[in-house]
C-alpha cells in the first residue's frame, strides 16, 4: 500500500471543492463568450477575450490541450518548407511570432534549436538549392538567429555522432525554436484565468441552449463525477478541433462537413549519444521528417495521411512506427533507431478545410464560420501563430454584423501584443537561484532544478516552496526522470489536473519518458484522490 504524503488529503479536498465552486460559478453567471474547446485556438481566444474585458467561460470535454494541441512536433518555427511554395510573407509573419514568443512572451518555455538539413547523393534537393533556401529563411527573420549556411559532412557529424554520413554531400544549417506544447497550453489557460476567465476541463457539452433560435449557451456534464450543469452566454465559440462538425450538427442537424482530418504520428526514443542539432531530412520533394532532441529524448516524425475514424480513437499504429523509423533511417544510423529504445508513441489530427485533393497539399489555414443559430466555429491553426490567431478570431467577432459583443470589448488593436505568459523569467536565472537558495533539508537535484526552471519559469519557486513545507514532495516520481512529487500536487491544485494522464502525459513528461509504471500511476491516483 502506498504511503500518502502528510498534506495530501487536506489539499486534495480543497482541489475537489474548487472544481465544484467553478461549476457553480459557470452555472450561476451570465457570460459574454463561452469557448467550447481548450486547445490552441480556444485557449488563445479565451485569453485575448478576457484581456479585452469580456466575461469569458471556457470548457473542454477532455483535458486542456488533451488532443491535437499536445500531439504536435513541438516546434515554434517559420516554416522552411513554405518557401518552396512561394509563401514568403507567411514565413516572415511566422518568424515574427516565433521571435516574440521566444523573447517576450514565453522565454521560459520556448527554446532555440539548431537544425541540420542533410543533402545526400541522389536526394530530392541539391546543396546549392538548400543553401540558398536556409539563407533566405534566415534573412526573413532579419538574421536574428544567425545566417543560414552550408557546412561539411565532417563538421555536422562532429555535432551529431548519430548522423549517417554515407553518401552525405553537405549539410544546410538554420535555426528555429521548440517547446513543450502541453506546458505552453497550461500556461495560456492560466493567463486566461488571471485575466478573469472561468475554465473547466473534463466538462462535456451534451446539448446547446437556444433563445428564439439563437445559440445562447450549453448544457454540460462533468465527466469526473457526473454532475450536470449549464452555461449561459451571449455568444458561443466552437473551437473543438476534430470535433468541430459534431458541435455544428448540434446547432443544425443538416450542417455540411466543414473540415477533413490528417493524422500525424510521432515516436519518442531514448537518446544514446548527445544531439547538438536537430535533423530535418527531406523524404521527397515536399515532405520532411524530423529528428528532434526534446526533453532529453529523441522525437521522430511526422506522418501525414487522411483520417476518417473517430477522433477520440486516433493513435500511432505499428505501421506508423515502422514508417517513422524507416524515414528516420535516411539520415540516422541504425543503432540509434532500435525498437528497444522506444518509450512512447502518439498521434494527433490536423484540422484542414474541406476540399478536393490529398491532405498533404491541403491549405493549412484557420477558417471561421457562423452557423444558423449564430454560433461561431473556428478550425485550423498552428502553435507558432496561436496568439495571432486568437486576436484574428476576436477581431472577426467584433466585426460581425450586429455583433452583440463589440460594444463591450476593448478594440482588438488596443490589446498589448507582448503580454507574457505566467512564470516569464530567464530559466538560467531561476535555476541559479533555486540552487543557491535551497534549504539543505529540501535540496533538489540539479537535473530537477533545470527541469523546473525550463517548464515553470519563476513559478518553479512555488513548487520549491511545497518541498520546503513537505520534504517528502522532493522525492523523484521515478528515479530515472527529473520530476518530483511536488509537481503532481501542483498540477492537481494549480493546473486543473484531474486524471492520471493529465498529470503524467501533459503536466509532466513522465509518460513520454516511458516511466509511468503501474506503481507510479497508482501513487498519482492516490494523490489526486487525497489519499
Amino acid at each position: 500500500m502506498n504511503t500518502p504524503h502528510p498534506a495530501a488529503a487536506a489539499v486534495a479536498t480543497t482541489a475537489t471543492e474548487r472544481r465544484a465552486e467553478t461549476r457553480d460559478r459557470l452555472a450561476s453567471a451570465a457570460y459574454d463568450l463561452l469557448v467550447v474547446g481548450g486547445g490552441i485556438l480556444g485557449t488563445s481566444v479565451a485569453w485575448h477575450a478576457a484581456q479585452s474585458g469580456l466575461r469569458v467561460a471556457m470548457v473542454d470535454a477532455g483535458d486542456f490541450a488533451g488532443a491535437t494541441s499536445s500531439a504536435s512536433s513541438k516546434l515554434v518555427h517559420g516554416g522552411l518548407r513554405y518557401l518552396q511554395t512561394g509563401a514568403v510573407r507567411l514565413v516572415a509573419e511566422n518568424h515574427h511570432e516565433r521571435r516574440v514568443l521566444s523573447r517576450d512572451v514565453a522565454p521560459h518555455l520556448v527554446n532555440p534549436l539548431t537544425f541540420h538539413l542533410p543533402v545526400y547523393r541522389g536526394g530530392p534537393h541539391g546543396a546549392a538549392k538548400l543553401g540558398a533556401g536556409v539563407f533566405a529563411y534566415s534573412a526573413l527573420s532579419a538574421f536574428g538567429d544567425g545566417v543560414g549556411r552550408v557546412i561539411s559532412p565532417a563538421k555536422a557529424a562532429a555535432a551529431n555522432p548519430a548522423l549517417r554520413t554515407e553518401h552525405l554531400k553537405a549539410v544546410a544549417v538554420y535555426r528555429d525554436h521548440q517547446m513543450n506544447d502541453a506546458r505552453v497550453a497550461v500556461m495560456t489557460v492560466r493567463a486566461a484565468v488571471e485575466s478573469g476567465a472561468a475554465v473547466l476541463n473534463h466538462a462535456e457539452v451534451t446539448g446547446l441552449r437556444f433563445t428564439r433560435g439563437r445559440v445562447t449557451g450549453a448544457d454540460l456534464r462533468d465527466r469526473l463525477d457526473g454532475t450536470e450543469f449549464g452555461v449561459t452566454a451571449r455568444l458561443v465559440l466552437n473551437a473543438t478541433g476534430p470535433w468541430v462538425d459534431h458541435l455544428r450538427r448540434m446547432e443544425d442537424q443538416g450542417a455540411e462537413p466543414s473540415i477533413r482530418l490528417s493524422k500525424g504520428a510521432h515516436i519518442v526514443l531514448r537518446r544514446t549519444v548527445p544531439w547538438r542539432a536537430a535533423l530535418a531530412t527531406p523524404v521527397d520533394k515536399y515532405r520532411i521528417t524530423f529528428a528532434l532532441p526534446w526533453e532529453d529524448q529523441l522525437l521522430l516524425g511526422t506522418t501525414d495521411e487522411e483520417y476518417e475514424g473517430d477522433p477520440a480513437e486516433v493513435h500511432a499504429t505499428e505501421a506508423d512506427i515502422r514508417q517513422i523509423l524507416d524515414e528516420a533511417a535516411l539520415s540516422i544510423r541504425d543503432e540509434h533507431l532500435s525498437r528497444s529504445l522506444l518509450t512512447y508513441a502518439f498521434a494527433g489530427l490536423r484540422v484542414l478545410p474541406a476540399g478536393p485533393g490529398g491532405v498533404t497539399s491541403a491549405r493549412r489555414e484557420t477558417v471561421v464560420s457562423e452557423g444558423s443559430g449564430g454560433m461561431l466555429s473556428v478550425a485550423g491553426g498552428k502553435w507558432t501563430t496561436y496568439r495571432h490567431i486568437g486576436r484574428t478570431v476576436l477581431d472577426k467577432v467584433a466585426k460581425l454584423p450586429g455583433s452583440v459583443l463589440a460594444e463591450d470589448m476593448a478594440p482588438v488593436g488596443d490589446l498589448v501584443r507582448r503580454v507574457p505568459l505566467p512564470g516569464v523569467a530567464n530559466p538560467d536565472a531561476v535555476a541559479h537561484r533555486l540552487l543557491a537558495d535551497r534549504d539543505p533539508g529540501a535540496a533538489l537535484a540539479p537535473a530537477t532544478v533545470r527541469h523546473l526552471a525550463t517548464h515553470y519559469g519563476s513559478l518553479a519557486f512555488e513548487i520549491a516552496d511545497l518541498v520546503r513545507r513537505d520534504p517528502a514532495l522532493g522525492e523523484r516520481v521515478h528515479p530515472e526522470g527529473p520530476e518530483i512529487w511536488a509537481q503532481v500536487v501542483y498540477a492537481r491544485d494549480r493546473e486543473w489536473a484531474g486524471t492520471v494522464d493529465d498529470v503524467l502525459r501533459r503536466r509532466t513528461t513522465v509518460t513520454i519518458r516511458g516511466l509511468d509504471t503501474e506503481e507510479v500511476r497508482a501513487r498519482v491516483a492516490d494523490l489526486l484522490r487525497g489519499q
